[in-house]
């Protein structure tokens, strides 16, 4: 027999899917790569249309993206597309990570509402700032020792 709190679970999980992929539900009840990420490569924090604000690491060996965490403050649909972003940038070059782009975020997670569809965005830009930070760092190494200094 379940507990009432598990039937109430249920009950939130079968409303979603109405709306929602099963790659969207699955992303948004359980992120992947959650958390920041100790000694990252590229940090990068951005503040999307809707006030939600993404912060992704990276950590890059040999051009190659090897790890990518993120955390918000955002809703489900931005949980869910920052998941999916980390998942669709590990083990990419930079340049063939760059491309992830809104569509591409749209298309992994099977779509999302109107209203959510920036919520790709905001994840896809999230994801390309903090290569340029990379890219940045890589190119000017004394800037991550500043980065530090003020609480990046």
């Amino acid at each position: 027999m379940s507990s009432s709190w598990e039937q109430f679970e249920e009950l939130i999980k079968q409303e979603m899917k109405r709306i929602y992929s099963e790659a969207v539900v699955e992303h948004s009840m359980n992120p992947k790569n959650l958390g920041d990420l100790e000694d990252a490569d590229g940090f990068g924090r951005v503040t999307g249309p809707c006030g939600d604000t993404m912060h992704m690491w990276l950590k890059v060996k040999d051009g190659t993206i090897a790890n990518a965490t993120f955390l918000t403050d955002g809703c489900g649909t931005t949980l869910a597309s920052g998941s999916m972003v980390t998942e669709m940038a590990k083990g990419k070059s930079l340049a063939e990570a760059q491309r992830i782009s809104q569509e591409k975020v749209l298309n992994a997670l099977g779509g999302l509402p109107e209203e959510s569809q920036h919520c790709a965005l905001l994840a896809a830009d999230t994801l390309k700032a903090a290569i340029r930070d990379y890219l940045i760092v890589k190119k000017e190494p004394w800037k991550k020792a500043y980065q530090k200094y003020i609480g990046h």
